[in-house]
């Protein structure tokens, strides 16, 4: 009978808290980090309402001055390239909340998920080691009881089935957890400096 032993059943015992401390630090940082940026989109959009208002006073103010036409002309170019760079900022407020800010806040659910998956894990793993003492518990007491010890041999031979088969898939399943959190916060990064670099060279 196949069974794990000592070594083999601590080794995952520490692959599990290893995944259970990544989950826990991706949950606690991507939550920061997503409503650091939410906070600094509302700034973002704060600035843009404001600027919107300078744009508007200025207009008015061009629109009533009827005695110099070159100062109105002025005012009403100035004002445009204001209400320019505000649609900018719009556009800048929306690509962060679409492309930063989205892509973060779907970390709870991912983390939610790995949690149950490991918590599925612990769960086969606690059932292969309560069979394995009930197991041992049945030789102990009724050696010479060939049926009661291969019932419960063939329960511990599941039990360690189910557990290897679920260990595998966690280890399948953070892999991929860890290769998408890699590449989605490289493609966050990426978003957030495009952001301003075409602020930047618009405004220049």
């Amino acid at each position: 009978m196949t069974t794990r032993n000592a070594t083999e059943i601590k080794t995952s015992e520490n692959q599990s808290k290893f995944i259970q401390d990544r989950i826990g630090q991706v949950e606690k940082y991507f939550g920061e980090i997503c409503y650091h940026f939410g906070a600094y989109a509302r700034k973002c959009a704060k600035l843009r309402d404001k600027g919107d208002e300078v744009c508007k006073s200025v207009m008015d103010y061009a629109i009533n001055s009827t005695l110099n036409g070159t100062s109105k002309t002025g005012l009403t170019q100035f004002a445009e390239y204001l209400s320019a760079v505000q649609d900018y900022r719009n556009a800048q407020v929306q690509r962060l909340e679409a492309k930063v800010i989205a892509p973060l806040s779907t970390y709870g659910n991912a983390c939610k998920h790995a949690r149950e998956d490991l918590k599925a894990a612990f769960a086969a793993r606690g059932k292969e080691e309560k069979q394995q003492k009930q197991y041992d518990k049945i030789r102990e007491k009724n050696p010479s009881d060939r049926q009661q010890i291969s019932q419960a041999e063939t329960e511990l031979q599941k039990a360690h089935v189910d557990a290897s088969r679920t260990s595998r898939a966690l280890e399948e399943q953070m892999d991929e957890f860890e290769k998408k959190k890699l590449g989605d916060i490289k493609v966050v990064w990426l978003h957030y400096i495009k952001c301003y670099i075409t602020m930047d060279v618009f405004i220049v």
